[in-house]
């Protein structure tokens, strides 16, 4: 085989045929226009793709609350109607079985969101969950223990949402 007989063999695949320069030439620049053509489209997807993403991702941190809130929305309609029908009749028992429910009914609601009150009486003081607003000399009770809530504290999940405001025991 001498250096002629090389025009003479098939071309590679992806190639063009080196037997006339000019087309090899004209070939090869359209071929780099495909592929700056496939280069720029796929970019304006993965743009087009950022966009959409980043959009979404904006729209569902904006509505996140949305299921609670649909939640609540039950609850604040009994307490509007406890609230009127207070008004329309001085009957105290009524008003308070209204709110001991409506507190039931938020208390059950928070469960089912994943918030859970913290455990408070008779546990040992927890810095990570209590808050101590005061110390009182308890008799019986060993010091460092929780021995009166002042405000329930709330994890959602294994989060603090709120810490308990509590009474610690400092002993006798």
């Amino acid at each position: 085989m001498t250096s002629d007989d090389s025009h003479d063999l098939p071309p590679m695949d992806g190639f063009p045929s080196a037997n006339n320069p000019a087309d090899v030439g004209t070939e090869l620049q359209e071929k780099l226009r495909d592929a700056e053509d496939r280069i720029l489209r796929t970019q304006a997807e993965l743009e087009n793709y950022r966009k959409r993403s980043q959009r979404e991702f904006d729209e569902a941190r904006r509505y996140r609350e949305i299921d609670l809130l649909r939640d609540l929305l039950p609850v604040l309609d009994n307490v509007e109607r406890a609230l009127d029908a207070a008004g329309k009749k001085a009957d105290v028992e009524s008003l308070i079985a209204g709110f001991r429910m409506t507190g039931q009914q938020i208390e059950k609601l928070l469960m089912l969101h994943g918030c859970k009150p913290i455990e408070t009486e008779g546990q040992p003081f927890d810095p990570a969950v209590h808050e101590a607003i005061l110390q009182q000399a308890v008799g019986g009770v060993a010091p460092g223990t929780v021995v009166g809530v002042a405000t329930k504290g709330y994890k959602l999940h294994e989060r603090v949402v709120r810490p308990a405001q509590v009474i610690v025991s400092k002993g006798e």
